[in-house]
């Protein structure tokens, strides 16, 4: 395999294995990313995004704009969810294949 940098210099497969899932599932993140990126400039869900702070979906803007009208406990959910999603389903390979977690198309 091309490896210009040397970063698989050591030889591990195990360290080799890895990396290539990792790199999977950040590419994954990519295209959540940029779906949840284009998808707002044609439609918004209804309702509130925070009743207690009175912030409506409709309120908060596109893009990096949005990061400072979301309230910082909504941030900290977002970050627990995640958290709880990548350390309870998707930490396990299914036959061994890097990026198969036996969740369909994800």
């Amino acid at each position: 395999f091309w490896d210009p940098l040397g970063l698989s210099a050591s030889g591990s497969n195990f360290d080799y294995k890895r990396r290539r899932e990792v790199e999977l599932k950040h590419g994954r993140v990519c295209m959540f990313a940029t779906i949840g990126y284009i998808v707002p400039e044609y439609t918004r869900l209804p309702g509130a995004l925070s009743p207690s702070y009175g912030v409506q979906f409709a309120d908060v803007p596109n893009g990096l704009s949005a990061l400072s009208k979301v309230p910082a406990l909504g941030w900290c959910q977002i970050v627990a969810f995640a958290g709880l999603i990548e350390l309870n389903v998707y930490n396990e390979q299914i036959n061994g294949e890097p990026g198969n977690y036996g969740a369909g198309f994800l």
